[in-house]
């Protein structure tokens, strides 16, 4: 470790020497899938104890409401978990965020839900990467940090949600209050393989489109009826067709129809763009306008269209990157090559970038195969990555970003 002083190597002992295999173990035996909400509390009273050894007050959060078009084209509220909460030196002159997730994308009834060895330095287990371990690691980091006296100078909130990998709806509110006034933010989703952050990120939006047309029998009268199905169709082609470099689409479903003798009447197409910038966040909603539009017109169909862009674009910009550099500092100090490349993927990120906090968000464990059963954690980076975090956060204290 290079140019660190006595202090910095007690803080960096310190911040490896925390329990965090341990955690992650207990942590991931239980499923805490988005939707189950009986495992989310559960994971959420463990989080609440684990952080409780923090000075401040843990709360949890009631989520806020959230509605979704269901496969009949209506709304329906959505039930989401307790969010946690933990607010520290509220008065601090300098103020730090740091959020993960409590929420994994396995259901309680999917297959992958034990913790198991690959080998000696590989642990594979639902949620040990995303981001369980990054948890982890977050706690480790302030754990260690707090012994410093220099930190005393820093106040932080810290926030889990349980509906990241839903995109965050029913904690957005929380974020953005919390993400208000602060100099800088640190997410815990996992880093790739290599070590490699994430830097500019693609943003996300998820539409439902909902179309009415007119059944009638497919045989007798056919001309009578508005396929509402086709018209879906069209618009998914339509959608598909006007992206580009800079803006992906993906039509994903198109809930609808019924039988064959009869011409569907209603229909529900389900679609996400990611845009690498704002203007083609703009492009994406004038495409969806001119493409309704159109297919109204030429299919004699009511359309209305449901969502937005919750995930807006994530850039390296000039008030990202002093951030970037210092952590990439924090790690060449530690002996941690430290680079970071773009990516399509989302993560809360995005949303604190967008309330102009600078946030590097791949602060977790080094892993891979996330949101499959081949998720997997790379053990000797709990130790790594919570003293990359405890020294960033203390360097920040310092005044050094």
């Amino acid at each position: 470790m290079n140019g660190l002083s006595s202090s910095d190597l007690a803080l960096m002992e310190c911040a490896a020497s925390a329990p965090m295999l341990d955690q992650v173990r207990r942590w991931a035996a239980v499923n805490s899938g988005s939707r189950n909400l009986a495992g989310l509390a559960t994971v959420a009273a463990m989080l609440a104890d684990a952080f409780s050894v923090l000075p401040g007050d843990v709360r949890l959060i009631e989520p806020e409401e959230v509605a979704a078009i269901n496969s009949e084209g209506k709304p329906e509220l959505l039930p989401h978990g307790k969010h946690l909460l933990l607010s520290v030196r509220r008065d601090a002159p300098v103020r730090l965020l740091l959020t993960g997730h409590m929420d994994t994308v396995f259901p309680f009834d999917h297959a992958f839900q034990t913790v198991r060895w690959i080998d000696d330095g590989t642990l594979n287990g639902p949620g040990v990467a995303d981001m369980k371990g990054g948890l982890a690691v977050m706690l480790a980091a302030l754990q260690a940090a707090e012994t410093s006296p220099t930190f005393a100078l820093v106040g932080y909130d810290v926030v889990i949600n349980s509906d990241e990998e839903l995109g965050s709806a029913s904690s957005a509110r929380l974020i953005a209050e919390t993400a208000r006034g602060k100099i800088a933010a640190l997410t815990y989703e996992p880093a790739l393989p290599d070590g490699t952050l994430a830097g500019a990120r693609a943003g996300s939006g998820n539409f439902s489109i909902v179309v009415t047309g007119r059944s009638a029998h497919a045989g007798r009268n056919p001309d009578d009826g508005r396929n509402a199905l086709v018209a879906a169709a069209d618009i998914a082609l339509r959608l598909k067709a006007g992206g580009g470099p800079g803006l992906a689409c993906n039509p994903a479903r198109i809930d609808g129809g019924g039988p064959n003798n009869v011409v569907p009447d209603k229909a529900i197409l389900r679609v996400n763009f990611r845009p690498q910038t704002t203007s083609a966040e703009e492009l994406a909603h004038q495409l969806i306008r001119r493409s309704v539009a159109d297919v109204s017109r030429l299919h004699d169909v009511k359309v209305t269209v449901h969502g937005g862009f919750g995930r807006p674009p994530k850039p390296m910009d000039a008030n990202a990157l002093p951030l970037f550099n210092l952590v990439k500092q924090c790690g060449a100090d530690l002996g941690l090559p430290i680079e970071w490349r773009d990516t399509g993927g989302v993560c809360d990120g995005n949303n604190i970038a967008a309330c102009g906090v600078p946030v590097v968000d791949t602060m977790g464990v080094r892993g891979g195969a996330i949101h499959s059963d081949g998720e997997y954690l790379m053990v000797e980076s709990l130790a790594e990555r919570a003293q990359l975090s405890a020294l960033t956060m203390l360097r920040i204290a310092q005044g050094r970003l």
